[in-house]
């Protein structure tokens, strides 16, 4: 599933956003689909992923960021609320096979990434 996320953007403190991520020619049927994040010296860090088990989100992600998806399960969304600095990073989304998986939070999990684009907060 090649994965085509939104583009990169600069946001000012408090701002919200709204990230896409699409299965080009194909829908998210059978996979696992999660957000994740990666700041300059860190590995990527998951935020969201939707499987059959539903919604699960990373601590860092409650209460900030809400994940969809679209009706034709092709696109998922990450909604970003009152962003803060620290929202500043590469976001990506990343697939794997249901069942494939322990953890779909984990990065190593993962099987196909798409390429990832920076998100900028400042004032």
């Amino acid at each position: 599933v090649p994965l085509v996320e939104s583009g990169g953007k600069a946001v000012r403190i408090g701002e919200s956003l709204r990230r896409s991520c699409v299965a080009s020619g194909d829908t998210f049927d059978d996979y696992a689909v999660g957000w994740f994040r990666q700041v300059p010296g860190e590995g990527r860090q998951g935020l969201s992923c939707l499987s059959t088990s539903g919604f699960d989100y990373s601590d860092f992600a409650k209460d900030r960021f809400t994940m969809s998806m679209n009706d034709a399960r092709d696109t998922v969304f990450l909604d970003m609320r009152r962003l803060t600095p620290e929202a500043t990073a590469v976001y990506y989304c990343a697939t794997v096979i249901e069942g494939d998986y322990t953890d779909c939070l984990k990065s190593y999990e993962m099987a196909r990434w798409g390429k990832g684009t920076l998100l900028t907060v400042s004032s």
